[in-house]
């Protein structure tokens, strides 16, 4: 029914930027929250960040004035601007958002399939 696909992972130097792309499609009625988790070999799945409707934000302590969200309502896409890459922000990040579907009208979250970002020291 609805489908998250992620795109801008890569390999990148500490220091340097990457932006992180979700685009959701399918039967979709309306997206509510959406956001971005973080998950390190051995380490706990992590918010990152997390972004309402009306573009109210939140960050995880340890990237506050580093990443940036920000999403299109209308294009149905969420970014994650990431700057001042850190080794330790190495992880897949998943997007994720809360979609009411066409389909039944029901709420349910939602998942990209994973962006590997490697930082590099």
């Amino acid at each position: 029914q609805v489908q998250l696909v992620e795109s801008g992972g890569g390999l990148v130097q500490a220091g340097g930027s990457l932006r992180l792309s979700c685009a959701a499609s399918g039967s979709i009625f309306r997206i509510n929250d959406m956001g971005w988790y973080r998950q390190a070999p051995g380490k706990l799945r992590e918010l990152v960040a997390g972004i309402t409707p009306g573009g109210g934000t939140n960050y995880a302590d340890s990237v506050k004035g580093r990443f940036t969200i920000s999403r299109d309502n209308a294009k149905n896409t969420v970014w994650l601007q990431m700057s001042s890459l850190k080794p330790e922000d190495t992880a897949v990040y998943y997007c994720t958002a809360s979609v009411v579907s066409r389909a039944g009208l029901s709420l349910n979250d939602y998942w990209g399939q994973g962006a590997q970002v490697t930082v590099s020291s």
